[in-house]
């Protein structure tokens, strides 16, 4: 007898379709999360390759970017320094540009640093000071004039000044101890005077009907005060005070320019003339620019920049002192210019 619970023959079992309903199903629920569950591993590891890639990119580029800005860094701060040989004959060319005060590139303490490196190297046949300023401070100017004498007297070496487009008041007063001056015919020259400029205000706080409250200890501690009333006498002082530098101005003038100096009423007026005019007048002694006085003076054509300017950290320091005393330079611009 055939036992009906048996297969006909070994080897054929139902196939899964010939399953029941149920089992197909859960069979094919099964096949669906084993499918889905691998899908997630593959995205989970591919998001996670993508964010291991994405920050080692990022690291990467960061590290680019710091030796970028560190070599950046390095060059500004960099102090240009002259590349040529000290045995190579060459001119050796310092400007001086913008307002000549403390803190500008136009400073004694850069301009006589750049002098005396310039002075001291022996491939630099003569130096030229290129001039482009329209003034500044009496006192910058005459340190740098005092040191222009000293550094003629101790290295036995030719110092010229060349005028671009303006040399007026502070600027000509370093001028006239170099050995000549050299202008553009249209150059602005001169200028020797003094002037202390400000405000007063009194009138108009009276009309505003605003009180002044200043509180001091000292007749004139609120001298050039904008706020408070300039009295005859303190007028007077002032007037004193700027006579006498005027003096020292002149008396500078006339030790540089000696008996090239053609004097008249207009001279020392603070009056300002034509690169043309001033030659004739003798503020100034011949036409020329740079390129002319090293190749036709000093017979050295090579020119090397020996000025010494603010790197990025000194001009970072200097914008935030800036604003911490930005009252005390406010003060101190009443004092006297020459202008």
């Amino acid at each position: 007898m055939t036992d009906p619970t048996r297969p006909p023959f070994p080897g054929s079992e139902p196939a899964l379709d010939d399953r029941p309903p149920q089992a197909s199903a859960a069979a094919g629920r099964d096949t669906d999360r084993r499918w889905e569950r691998e899908t997630l591993e593959k995205l989970a590891f591919a998001n996670l390759h993508e964010q291991r890639a994405a920050r080692r990119w990022k690291i990467f580029s960061r590290l680019v970017w710091l030796v970028v800005v560190v070599a950046g860094a390095w060059l500004l701060m960099h102090k240009a320094t002259p590349s040529a040989d000290k045995t190579t004959d060459h001119t050796a060319v310092i400007d001086i540009k913008g307002e000549i005060a403390s803190g500008n590139e136009a400073s004694a303490e850069f301009v006589v640093s750049a002098m005396r490196s310039a002075f001291e190297d022996q491939g630099a046949k003569a130096v030229v000071l290129l001039i482009n300023s329209p003034g500044g401070s009496p006192v910058q100017a005459g340190i740098i004039n005092d040191e222009i004498l000293r550094l003629k007297a101790q290295h036995k070496k030719p110092i010229y000044a060349v005028v671009e487009e303006t040399c007026a008041s502070a600027a000509y007063y370093v001028a006239v101890a170099t050995d000549e001056i050299f202008v553009d015919k249209a150059s602005i020259v001169g200028s020797v005077g003094v002037l202390m400029d400000g405000f007063g205000f009194t009138g108009l706080m009276d009309k505003l009907g605003v009180e002044r409250r200043l509180i001091t200890a000292g007749e004139n501690k609120g001298f050039l005060d904008p706020f408070s009333p300039q009295t005859e006498k303190q007028r007077q002082y002032a007037q004193g005070m700027l006579d006498q530098i005027h003096q020292q101005f002149i008396a500078v003038v006339k030790a540089g320019r000696g008996d090239r100096l053609k004097e008249t009423p207009e001279t020392f007026s603070g009056l300002f003339w034509t690169g043309q005019s001033a030659v004739e007048m003798g503020l100034a002694d011949r036409l020329g620019n740079i390129d002319y006085v090293a190749r036709e003076v000093v017979k050295a054509e090579d020119i090397v920049d020996y000025t010494r300017r603010d790197n990025v950290a000194e001009r970072l320091v200097k914008k935030f002192g800036a604003a911490i005393g930005d009252g005390s330079v406010r003060a101190m611009r009443s004092l006297p210019l020459l202008r």
